[in-house]
């Protein structure tokens, strides 16, 4: 799959992204009992198309990690390759739990990026208040640090969290 097909990446069920990377899985560290220690329970998953991977070895439960292992490596897609031109994120209100998360995030980057990382001209392009869409970005922590780095790269001023 090419990365012009970032979108239809993003949105994949999980058994489907599975098939495009490599799964390793591995004896976690740390507390957690027995089954922790005894079973192969954490997971990492690598993209090589992209040069990407994530891990996780929180739950006691290979499929849980595995879960939450994709659900990181959509993040990092989401965070580190942008799409020209930019398409506005259908649904606002995303919550940062649903599956449709990461493209969201994806869109909302991609606007930032075509609009010099001014946040109060995406926002006019995304019909929303610029106060909204910082809050938007500061609700999920690994959003806002990124676009705060961004920002910083480009040596433009740093902004305050929304109230």
């Amino acid at each position: 799959m090419m990365i012009s097909d970032r979108d239809i990446l993003l949105q994949l069920e999980d058994a489907e992204l599975s098939a495009l990377c490599r799964i390793t899985f591995s004896k976690a560290t740390g507390p957690g009992g027995q089954k922790r220690n005894k079973t192969s329970s954490a997971v990492t998953v690598e993209l090589p198309a992209l040069g990407l991977s994530s891990s996780d070895c929180t739950e006691r439960s290979q499929f849980r990690n595995r879960a939450k292992a994709l659900k990181k490596l959509r993040m990092q897609i989401a965070l580190n390759y942008r799409k020209t031109p930019s398409v506005i994120p259908e649904n606002p209100d995303c919550s940062i739990h649903s599956p449709g998360y990461p493209l969201f995030a994806a869109r909302v980057l991609d606007i930032l990026a075509e609009c010099d990382l001014d946040h109060k001209t995406a926002a006019g392009r995304c019909n929303i208040s610029p106060s909204a869409l910082l809050k938007k970005l500061y609700r999920d922590p690994l959003l806002w640090q990124f676009f705060q780095q961004l920002r910083k790269k480009r040596q433009l001023p740093l902004l305050h969290p929304p109230e």
